[in-house]
């Protein structure tokens, strides 16, 4: 499905070049959840903005389905079948979640289908579907609507960006509930997820673990969160990764 080929990228200073991702090779294969975690500063963010788009890569390849897209832009790798969200959702003005799911969808469906998408992310659709996606919604609200917009899309390829940030608890186990059933209708699909959660490792098929721009570990879970963890299954990534 994606496969990344050599990709580096590099942005200015006022010194010099900063190489922010080095020369990664990364293959996500169909029908697969993979997790990328790592320290922060690390390249994780980055590094999904040059899969869906938003950035350029200063060298390397980015192939989906076999096809070339490193030079095509987030709109027309949508159109492909690539959907992202946010680590901080946009806002929208003058456009109600009902109208922004539908966009999403790219079909007209009723409001009970739309709302149907805001109940399986925890949120009382009858309280949110004619609300306005603008600041009178908090960062948790609007970001449990982006991933509810996501999941109206069902799109090949679903990249979120560290989904659990401002959710608070309840909603995070029900966020967990959320890729789990994602995970289970999935036919060729695949889901990516920049994430310090050990929860969202643990449902993970696959781990990417990326340092200083770099792939420094890849595997199966089994594999590869027993070494994250170390010999304590309570360690908490963000407090181990931060130290």
């Amino acid at each position: 499905m994606l496969e990344l080929k050599n990709v580096s990228f590099e942005v200015s200073d006022e010194k010099a070049q900063k190489e922010i991702i080095r020369g990664i090779n990364l293959k996500i294969d169909d029908n697969k959840f993979v997790v990328i975690t790592g320290p922060n500063g690390g390249g994780k963010s980055t590094l999904a903005k040059l899969i869906v788009g938003i950035e350029k890569p200063t060298s390397g390849q980015i192939l989906f389905n076999g096809e070339d897209i490193t030079e095509k832009s987030i709109t027309e790798r949508a159109k492909m079948g690539i959907s992202f969200a946010f680590q901080q959702p946009v806002r929208f003005k003058g456009i109600q979640v009902l109208d922004l799911i539908r966009m999403a969808a790219g079909r007209r469906m009723s409001a009970a289908d739309a709302c149907q998408y805001l109940s399986e992310v925890g949120l009382c659709a009858k309280d949110y579907i004619n609300r306005e996606v603008n600041a009178s919604l908090s960062g948790g609200e609007l970001k449990r609507i982006e991933i509810a917009t996501v999941l109206a899309r069902g799109t090949q390829l679903s990249v979120f960006d560290e989904p659990e940030a401002g959710i608070d608890l309840w909603s995070f186990q029900n966020l967990i509930q959320v890729f789990e059933r994602m995970q289970e209708k999935t036919k060729d699909g695949s889901i990516l997820i920049i994430s310090h959660q050990e929860r969202i490792l643990n449902i993970a098929d696959e781990i990417v673990v990326i340092s200083a721009g770099q792939i420094v570990n890849h595997g199966p879970k089994e594999e590869i969160l027993p070494q994250l963890l170390g010999t304590s299954s309570a360690v908490n990534m963000c407090d181990k990764f931060n130290k």
